[in-house]
């Protein structure tokens, strides 16, 4: 709801702020610099995009505008899921695993913590961690290297989007010069129409330029580092995952695994040791 708010701000200063100087915000509506402007930026849009990355970039807006990061809570919530489940591969061998990580979603242990089930690439992450570490196809201390990879090529994927809404927001400003441009040569056309005709194409042509600018600065490029923070979120929480996981995988106790994950967290979200502990007391132990 910030980026809405934000939003509401910088349209409500910029008209706001031009009414008191005396303007009429209805000579800022000329719809022949609108289709210029978002046609074209449309256009940039569609030939810098791959379908799947178009696809994406909806997708990471949305999430900006009406999503919400993993807050304390969640980590919190994620951190018990994985110290049970370490729990349970200590007291029961790690062959017990096998039926969690195959079907999640009929997992007793999952179903405690419904929220990792509604992030399925949260979920197939850790997952695909653990099945590794049950087959014995890999060393203990090959595994964080694997599951590294993997969050590299998930970072990479992640930040698409923001170059593309970059590119646009960058090339804005540009774009509100074309249009403006054409109605400079649409207004030298008219010239023989008198002052009056001439001074509202002028209006009409400058009216592009700050469009392009407006948009630019005032909407896209902050919606692109909106998408920035948010996967920055998103990885941090496949970086406690995998923490997690690497130190199971080396033999480390299921609280100390879980323990390094929680210090990789960042002081906003992080719960604290003590915290952490007394929620665990009697997690994986049948009590």
């Amino acid at each position: 709801m910030l980026v809405l708010l934000g939003a509401l701000i910088v349209l409500l200063s910029t008209i706001g702020g031009f009414m008191l100087a005396g303007g009429n915000p209805m000579v800022l509506l000329h719809v022949s610099e609108f289709v210029v402007i978002f046609g074209v930026g449309a256009g940039v849009l569609f030939i810098a995009s791959p379908g799947h990355v178009l696809k994406h970039i909806v997708h990471k807006s949305k999430e900006a505008v009406t999503g919400r990061t993993a807050g304390k809570a969640e980590y919190f919530e994620l951190l018990k899921l994985l110290y049970e489940l370490f729990m349970n591969g200590r007291r029961n061998g790690l062959i017990a695993l096998e039926e969690h990580v195959m079907d999640p979603q009929a997992s007793a242990i999952f179903q405690k913590y419904p929220t990792l089930l509604k992030h399925p690439e949260r979920l197939q992450f850790l997952c695909n961690g653990l099945k590794p570490v049950i087959d014995g196809k890999i060393k203990p201390d090959q595994l964080e290297d694997l599951m590294a990879a993997e969050l590299a090529a998930k970072d990479i994927e992640a930040n698409h989007p923001v170059h593309i809404l970059q590119l646009v927001g960058d090339s804005l400003p540009g774009i509100g010069i074309v249009a403006a441009v054409l109605g400079i040569i649409n207004t030298m056309a008219a010239i023989a129409d008198g002052p009056e005709v001439v001074g509202k194409r002028v209006a009409a042509a400058l009216t592009g330029t700050l469009l392009g600018i407006f948009a630019a600065y005032g909407f896209v490029n902050p919606l692109a580092n909106r998408i920035v923070f948010n996967n920055a979120s998103d990885q941090l929480c496949l970086k406690c995952i995998m923490q997690a996981v690497a130190g199971f995988a080396k033999g480390l106790a299921p609280l100390t695994a879980v323990e390094i994950a929680r210090r990789s967290l960042d002081s906003s979200v992080q719960p604290g040791a003590d915290e952490l502990e007394a929620a665990v007391k009697g997690l994986g132990t049948g009590k």
